[in-house]
């Protein structure tokens, strides 16, 4: 059976679409853009914001009560309910380690029924101090050895994963360059031999 890793923010769930208009645009009413200028992740110099400011928002957002009460992907659910039961799949994200717990009570909550384990490679925050096993997803990837398809937002992720024989899939977002609606881009799973 095929194995399919999933990256659950703005995959499975939109965090950053969310996050910018819960938690980014009411404390900072002077930001006149939208959702769809945001052509870069992380989008801090877009939105005049030091990386620091960035991240230390996103992930108070992720700790508020806030996230956990995220909708999953339509397209996404659609696309499970379907046909997921035809796959093996995990969640593999890059995430804060102080996020992480909430993050993958949302996966169990929304997606338990098809993602039964949780991964994640630290995403690095200045004031957390932990090892570092893997750089990026492709060298989790590597050592973990039993999954055949990436799905993620990220095109770096999308190499990464490449690098190491697995085949990546990009799903669509303003900061990468796949075009497919994301139910196009999912079915082309059902080829995949």
């Amino acid at each position: 059976m095929i194995t399919i890793a999933w990256d659950i923010d703005d995959v499975l769930n939109d965090l950053m679409q969310c996050w910018f208009k819960e938690k980014w645009l009411p404390v900072h009413q002077e930001c006149k853009k939208a959702y769809e200028d945001l052509k870069e992740n992380p989008p801090h110099k877009i939105l005049g914001a030091s990386l620091h400011e960035y991240l230390k928002s996103l992930d108070e957002y992720r700790l508020s009560e806030q996230y956990p009460q995220m909708r999953p992907v339509q397209d996404i659910m659609e696309w499970f309910l379907q046909y997921g039961r035809n796959f093996r799949h995990i969640a593999l994200t890059a995430v804060s380690i102080s996020a992480s717990p909430v993050s993958a009570q949302w996966v169990i909550k929304n997606f338990g029924r098809w993602i039964r384990t949780f991964h994640f490679v630290p995403s690095k925050r200045l004031w957390e101090d932990i090892p570092e096993y893997e750089k990026d997803k492709g060298d989790f990837l590597q050592w973990f050895g039993k999954v055949d398809i990436l799905i993620d937002d990220n095109p770096e992720n999308i190499k990464s994963a490449e690098r190491v024989n697995t085949k990546g899939i990009l799903v669509p977002r303003p900061w990468n360059n796949q075009f497919l609606p994301t139910m196009e881009v999912l079915n082309t799973l059902l080829n995949y031999d």
